[in-house]
């Protein structure tokens, strides 16, 4: 593997790292070498207010010694290092293992020789850096152009990761990975009241892929739109409160696959093993194979092979094969998001979801793709026989509890719907449940035509903070009897 960091001599390099590993005693370890490279430009109102590109190169460790793991990394290539940091790797699980409160027991993978490189239509190094910040300048403008906006914004993310991994169960893995992503957002003010618009949905259509992926998004299409909703949400109607039927936009419903699924299906947040900054989970392991967790309808499957899902990949960070699993199958709690660690306990299948921020942090599970799979109604026809109820679109705010169980979400936009018919705009709309009763209530789910990949770019978790991308692939959703418009008078 070459790369603008380093050259890589893969097997020489690798070997030396796992060989000195076992010969200080580990039973198993395995080394990731990996560089990245992050571009970011964002305009506000009429000018550059962010432009970066960053490159970070270095390789970690990963040792497991009497039942404990060690981990140690450098951003330093050289013969001497790799030594130091496998010898590291191994005193620090050795060290591990004089407290650990569990023996970890590694649940058997095969071992791979492959390569992996994300498919794309254009390389975003064709596309010159002066169109791209013309392009959100043009963008912004327009954003503007829509009178009462008071501040505009438009960005642009390009990610590429190249790594190789390697382990002493003998696999060699090598990909390089492309992301790209972009948005927009619109502020207006107004007497005692603020109001915002983002587009595409929450916060940016982010996929893997090349500048294909920014063109679909067709921010400047939409640019003048998301500024005139912004400004006209200040004089609208106040979302009402009670209890009545809600249809959710499909990347609203994505954030709340990310928050009362996602999160609560990582297994070393079930088990207990990962606490910080998001909690553990109501979803334990009594559960799994008998609890109604949605209605017949919810199907959810993390599938990290998804095409143009934003976390999809060859392998994972500790070398496990990507491979779609069901979490959710006609409502019920069939499987989590597992590592090699974390699988043997709950006896499921491994998908492929360990990862790690960059070289130098410690794979943990992540989610990945998690998503709901799609139903038969076209998204239009969604409200057809929904009496009285709130079309909902795009989060503004959130909270949920530290076992992913009690939540209220708040949104930019929503529309009062009659009588099957999408009425009057409303401002501030808020809906809240509890997990399980929530999923059960949904009854209808929007067909392929209306499913996206939604991509998350910056989820959170562990202890130093790690972010992550992620996806949860959604369609409009429809939910019965929700209790809505709390949080308000």
């Amino acid at each position: 593997m070459t790369t603008g960091g380093f050259n890589l001599h893969f097997d020489a390099e690798s070997q030396r790292v796992l060989d000195t590993a076992a010969g200080l005693g580990a039973e198993y370890a395995d080394v990731r070498f990996s560089e990245t490279r992050d571009e970011h430009i964002e305009v506000r109102n009429g000018v550059v207010n962010s432009l970066s590109d960053g490159e970070s190169a270095g390789f970690s460790v990963r040792a497991l010694v009497n039942g404990a793991w060690g981990f140690a990394s450098s951003a330093q290539i050289n013969d001497a290092e790799f030594d130091r940091v496998a010898a590291l790797a191994v005193s620090i699980a050795r060290a591990s293992g004089r407290v650990k409160g569990q023996t970890i027991t590694l649940v058997p993978s095969p071992a791979y020789t492959d390569s992996y490189k994300t498919p794309f239509e254009i390389d975003p190094a064709t596309v010159t850096l002066g169109d791209r910040v013309n392009y959100l300048l043009a963008v912004e403008k327009d954003v503007r152009a829509a009178k009462g906006v008071t501040v505009a914004r438009a960005w642009m993310d390009i990610w590429r990761t190249k790594k190789c991994f390697a382990n002493t169960d003998g696999s060699k893995i090598e990909q390089e990975l492309l992301q790209c992503g972009s948005a927009l957002h619109a502020l207006a003010v107004g007497e005692r009241d603020v109001q915002d618009r983002c587009y595409p949905g929450t916060g940016g259509l982010y996929q893997t892929g090349g500048y294909e992926i920014i063109k679909k998004a067709d921010l400047l299409g939409n640019a003048r739109r998301i500024g005139e909703e912004a400004v006209a949400l200040l004089t609208a109607d106040q979302c009402p409160s009670g209890t009545m039927d809600i249809v959710l936009s499909g990347d609203q419903v994505s954030l709340q696959i990310h928050e009362s699924i996602g999160h609560a299906l990582e297994l070393d947040r079930v088990l207990g093993w990962e606490a910080n900054f998001s909690g553990t989970s109501f979803a334990t392991l009594d559960k799994l194979g008998s609890f109604r967790y949605g209605s017949p309808c919810v199907s959810v499957v993390i599938d990290m092979t998804c095409p143009l899902a934003l976390a999809t990949h060859g392998y994972d960070d500790e070398g496990v094969k990507a491979t779609p699993v069901d979490l959710i199958r006609d409502g019920i709690l069939v499987g989590y998001m597992a590592g090699r660690d974390t699988a043997k306990t709950a006896k499921i299948a491994l998908s492929g979801c360990v990862r790690a921020e960059y070289w130098g942090r410690l794979p943990m599970i992540r989610i990945g793709n998690v998503n709901l799979e799609p139903g038969v109604v076209p998204a239009d026809n969604l409200i057809d026989d929904v009496k009285n109820g709130v079309f909902m679109e795009s989060n503004r705010s959130w909270s949920i509890d530290d076992k992913r169980l009690n939540f209220q979400f708040g949104c930019q936009i929503g529309y009062q719907i009659k009588d099957g018919k999408k009425g009057k705009l409303l401002k501030n709309p808020t809906y809240a449940g509890m997990t399980p009763a929530f999923w059960r209530s949904c009854d209808a789910i929007g067909d392929a035509k209306s499913w996206v990949a939604w991509g998350t770019p910056n989820c959170g978790k562990g202890e130093p903070l790690q972010t992550a991308r992620s996806c949860q692939g959604a369609s409009p959703t429809r939910f019965r009897n929700i209790q809505v418009g709390v949080g308000y008078e």
